[in-house]
């Protein structure tokens, strides 16, 4: 007996210790995780919430991204805070009006600020799926009419797209080809873009006017302007127009980077056909033409951008030749090259004659170097397969000069001038440029 009241003596305290170190240990694991939890907040882990967002509005949108690396929970808490009224009103400046041109101190601010806060959304949301990241960031931003394509009543005059534009340049950098397609499907689901650009391609040129300045201000403003590298602009640009068949792809391309008025900002149909036009009306479309053009388009073959340029010299009628010329100048000698040596293959050589004068025409009135007109020439001049075909193809340049020559004359003499005397001046350029792109001709062979 005294034994056994020995032994469940001894065994009644072992059981209740078990079970007292079991609970113990369930206890410590609780404290384990609040402790890590609240660990993670650092000195804030003694602020209440209301106090905590106090403190972030004495801080920069900058320094506020910085301090979503420093923890998980801490990023929690900003997300929560920017989804706040009082985080929205001091995250979600709308001043977009009346700031003059971006360059200036108060556009510079406005923009520089929605730069800051892309890059403060994309590392709270570091951790999210591609949809959930979009999916938060539309629900940040869908109270801002500005960022809209029909959102604003003034877009000439409102900086909201360039904001727009510049917070999902800092969003999505470094992002891959295949979250970018998903960005820009969302994108044009949200703005209903696809059925916009379908209208205003199918319809007749100027018939809708407005529409046709949204189209540009958004693609412009939100998708094109603010990549750094050519690939990611080439991206974005082959995006937009390769859904679409070419006579439309090459509208779009019209609309997006064509001449537009300097008082109202709509799209001028008539610019290219109803007389010679500047550099400056064409210097948009042959930086999008190279874009496609360059090795790292790797969607677009040669052939696809010189149909793309078939094209967009017939619309909405079919160009002046001097402007195609200038245009092809301004496109590089690369695009030049392979356009001219495309109509030398199939045989036109009597059209090719007279682009030929032309560019020698737009080398004399633009202070070109004559010297590349001649060496184009010579380099086209190899494509013809006998010496036939070219010797066939120099005499409709000499005869092409002859005409243009004949028919500017012919203009002078019936006596309608304007106050600019356009006609005599097109005539002096013209017998000019036959002079100085024979002489260098001479300095070639002699």
């Amino acid at each position: 007996m005294p034994s056994t009241a020995g032994s469940s003596y001894t065994l009644i305290p072992n059981q209740k210790y078990r079970r007292s170190n079991r609970r113990s240990r369930q206890c410590c694991n609780v404290l384990d995780e609040d402790s890590q939890s609240l660990s993670t907040l650092g000195y804030f882990q003694t602020l209440p919430l209301e106090i905590f967002q106090m403190v972030l509005n004495y801080l920069s949108v900058k320094d506020i991204s910085l301090l979503s690396m420093v923890s998980k929970t801490i990023s929690n808490r900003l997300i929560n805070y920017i989804s706040t009224p009082s985080g929205n009103r001091r995250l979600l400046l709308q001043d977009f009006h009346n700031l003059g041109l971006p360059g200036k101190r108060e556009g510079s601010y406005i923009l520089e600020h929605y730069k800051s806060l892309g890059l403060l959304l994309k590392r709270c949301t570091l951790l999210l799926p591609t949809k959930d990241r979009l999916k938060y960031t539309h629900k940040i931003l869908s109270e801002v009419s500005c960022f809209k394509l029909n959102g604003c009543p003034s877009p000439l005059h409102c900086l909201g797209l360039q904001c727009y534009g510049v917070f999902l340049q800092i969003l999505t950098a470094g992002w891959d080809e295949l979250e970018c397609h998903r960005v820009f499907n969302f994108l044009c689901e949200l703005s209903n873009l696809a059925h916009k650009v379908q209208t205003v391609v199918s319809s007749k040129p100027g018939s809708a006017r407005k529409l046709e300045l949204r189209i540009r201000l958004y693609c412009r403003s939100v998708l094109l302007n603010h990549w750094n590298r050519r690939s990611d602009s080439a991206f974005w640009l082959t995006r937009i127009l390769k859904p679409w068949p070419m006579v439309n792809q090459a509208r779009l391309l019209y609309i997006i980077f064509g001449p537009v008025s300097s008082l109202d900002g709509h799209v001028v149909w008539q610019r290219m056909i109803e007389g010679p036009t500047d550099e400056t009306s064409l210097k948009g479309l042959a930086d999008a033409i190279k874009l496609l053009y360059d090795t790292e388009a790797r969607e677009w073959t040669a052939d696809d951008v010189i149909s793309l340029v078939d094209e967009l010299s017939v619309i909405p009628r079919e160009w002046l030749m001097e402007n195609n010329a200038r245009l092809l100048i301004l496109s590089g000698n690369s695009i030049c090259f392979t356009f001219m040596a495309s109509k030398a293959v199939n045989g036109r050589a009597v059209e090719l004659a007279r682009l030929m004068v032309f560019l020698a025409l737009v080398c004399e009135k633009d202070l070109y170097c004559m010297d590349w007109a001649v060496k184009m020439m010579q380099k086209v001049c190899k494509v013809f397969s006998t010496p036939g075909e070219r010797n066939n193809f120099l005499q409709c340049v000499e005869n092409a000069f002859a005409h243009m020559i004949m028919d500017m004359l012919q203009a002078v003499l019936s006596g309608d001038r304007d106050e600019e005397d356009t006609s005599f001046l097109n005539l002096f350029h013209l017998i000019n440029a036959q002079a100085n792109f024979h002489k260098e001709i001479l300095y070639l062979t002699m």
